[in-house]
């Protein structure tokens, strides 16, 4: 960062220690909203720096605002993703949507109710009677979604909301976040009892694990249809390999076509199979920005990996699936060739990483983005590579 670039991000740093501290909270995660979406924001890293060593150092979390919304927001756990709320599917909840939603009911909706929630849950936390605290944030919830239901029941209620929102955050999608909030804590006994029947973690999702798994969904989906989306994404996270989730959707299809596996009980997987991707993505462009080339050849390792995945598992020519799928490598290799250009000729002598076999399946864009190296952009080894040779002694 050049004297000039130092002196303006300090200056907008001086500004913000101005500003209330649940503005500056706000700032944080609008912040990281958009560079979540990969939105380019001058001077913003020094200021995200700034803000997280500010709330690190005085012991408060942006999206929690203190320890009593740490409770009350605690059941949403097994579904939050540290993704933009316009990035988080239906069965999840984006982290950075709890600070707004907090600051609704807390400043607008409830302000007694949730005043003397705070303060009661202060003193118990404070005492470390964790039982009770979150007993209290049980009985808050149940308040909280009485109230939001009955708004959400008119046209009029859930503009309301909206608006309301819309004071603290310009995500439109956490509006969306919040519905699904009232879904999972209206349901979260059932989707616990799904979590418990769990394995800690699956290493291959198959056989008689395989079996086990598709039958916990079946009486879920019996019992919750809802509930499905959010049973995944807890699923997910038990799998030792994430896109094995696609077993989910093509098993009881029984037959590779998309139509068929489009018809089946769990197909939105697949779905979820495809966000991994973006996700992957939305890394990699980081590992990229912050000059972390370990981490990126990984990452893109990972990509082709689930690629493969999916046109092996799916006959997906003709389906929707399919165009999201060529869209998103196509955005992967958009990425991967905006590196390669920016790397200087003197680089060539590095491994050329992306023409092994074992990152680019034949019939992957990885097969293709090996032959950019055959044309003389072999130079990418010195991001992706990140010299190899040190990092393997």
């Amino acid at each position: 960062m050049s004297a000039k670039q130092d002196h303006t991000a300090e200056h907008l740093i001086q500004y913000l220690r101005q500003l209330a501290p649940q503005v500056r909270r706000r700032l944080l995660a609008e912040l990281e909203r958009l560079h979540s979406l990969g939105e380019d924001i001058p001077h913003s890293e020094p200021l995200i720096a700034a803000l997280r060593a500010e709330f690190r150092n005085t012991g408060q979390n942006h999206y929690r605002v203190g320890n009593p919304s740490r409770y009350f927001f605690e059941p949403l756990e097994p579904v939050l993703v540290d993704r933009a709320p316009e990035r988080a599917n239906s069965g999840q909840i984006a982290r950075g949507s709890l600070a707004p939603i907090w600051s609704l009911v807390t400043e607008q909706m409830l302000r007694s109710m949730a005043a003397d929630y705070i303060a009661k849950a202060t003193d118990v936390i404070s005492a470390d009677r964790q039982h009770e605290a979150r007993q209290m944030a049980q009985a808050f919830q149940k308040k909280v979604l009485i109230s939001l239901n009955g708004l959400l029941g008119s046209a009029e209620g859930a503009a309301s909301i909206r608006d309301g929102l819309m004071a603290y955050t310009s995500a439109h999608a956490t509006f969306d976040d919040l519905k699904k909030m009232l879904r999972y804590l209206d349901m979260q006994r059932e989707l616990a009892e799904f979590g418990r029947a769990l394995a800690p973690k699956i290493a291959r999702l198959e056989g008689v694990s395989l079996d086990k798994v598709l039958g916990l969904l079946t009486a879920l989906k019996a019992k919750r249809v809802d509930a499905v989306p959010f049973a995944l994404t807890i699923l997910a996270r038990r799998l030792e390999i994430p896109w094995e989730l696609l077993s989910v959707a093509t098993a009881p299809a029984g037959d590779r076509t998309a139509a068929r596996i489009a018809a089946s009980p769990f197909a939105v997987a697949v779905s979820m199979v495809l966000d991994q991707i973006e996700e992957k993505h939305l890394l990699l462009l980081f590992a990229l920005r912050n000059n972390r080339p370990v981490r990126a050849r990984e990452i893109v390792g990972e990509i082709y990996r689930i690629e493969e995945t999916l046109r092996t598992e799916i006959e997906l020519k003709g389906s929707v699936w399919a165009q999201h799928l060529d869209d998103l490598m196509s955005a992967v290799q958009t990425a991967i060739v905006a590196e390669i250009r920016t790397i200087p000729g003197d680089h060539r002598h590095l491994t050329h990483i992306l023409e092994s076999p074992r990152l680019r399946p034949d019939h992957s864009l990885g097969h293709k983005v090996g032959h950019m190296f055959e044309k003389g952009w072999d130079v990418v080894a010195g991001l992706l590579a990140g010299h190899t040779d040190q990092s393997s002694r």
